[in-house]
C-alpha cells in the first residue's frame, strides 16, 4: 500500500519558498498548536470547494496567519469571512501541513513562531453569506468561486505551495 508521499511526491517533496525564505516539507502529521501559524480551509459547500483570487492573480485556498492569541478556530472564522465572505458550518478535520524552516533570524511577526511554524491545511463545511469582507491590510480578493473538486484543484495546480495537491490529497482520503 502506497503512503500519501509516494501518491503525491511534489506535495511531500522538499521545497523552498524565496517569497518567504523557507524550506518547507509538508507532513500530514499534526504538529503542536503552538508552532502552527497560518491556517488554510478547504471548504467544502454546495456545489464543491471555495476557491479565491486576488489582485495580484493568484489562486488560493481561503486562509491566512494567525493574529496573537487567536486560536485555529478563530483564524479559520477570521479568514473565511475576510477571504470569501464565508461561515463555518461544521467541525476542522486535520489534513497536514507545510513544515516551514525559517530561514530569517526572526519571525515574519513578533508573535509567531520561529524558526520551525507550520502552515495547516484543515478541511470543514462552510456557507458562503456575504462578499468577502477584504480588509485593507489584507489580500484583496476578487473572486471567489465554487468548484467540484477535481475543477477547483485543477484550478489551483500552478499556484505556490502545491494547493492544487493539497485538494488532490483531500480527495483521496475521502474528505470531499
Amino acid at each position: 500500500m502506497q503512503t500519501w508521499a509516494e501518491r503525491f511526491p511534489d506535495l511531500f517533496a522538499p521545497g523552498y519558498w524565496e517569497w518567504g525564505d523557507l524550506d518547507v516539507r509538508y507532513t500530514v502529521e499534526q504538529p503542536p498548536d503552538e508552532l502552527i501559524s497560518n491556517v488554510h480551509v478547504v471548504g467544502r459547500t454546495t456545489g464543491g470547494i471555495v476557491v479565491c483570487t486576488n489582485d495580484l492573480g493568484w489562486r488560493f485556498l481561503p486562509g491566512g496567519t494567525r493574529e496573537p492569541g487567536e486560536t485555529i478556530e478563530e483564524i479559520v472564522h477570521r479568514e473565511l469571512l475576510e477571504e470569501a465572505g464565508a461561515r463555518l458550518t461544521g467541525p476542522l478535520t486535520w489534513l497536514g501541513a507545510h513544515r516551514a524552516d525559517h530561514r530569517r533570524p526572526g519571525p515574519y511577526r513578533p508573535h509567531l513562531p520561529h524558526p520551525v511554524s507550520y502552515w495547516a491545511n484543515y478541511v470543514a463545511d462552510v456557507v458562503i453569506e456575504q462578499e468577502p469582507t477584504n480588509p485593507e491590510d489584507g489580500e484583496q480578493v476578487t473572486d471567489v468561486l465554487v468548484l467540484p473538486p477535481d475543477e477547483a484543484a485543477a484550478y489551483l495546480d500552478g499556484q505556490p505551495e502545491e494547493v492544487g495537491s493539497i485538494v488532490r490529497l483531500a480527495q483521496a482520503m475521502q474528505l470531499v
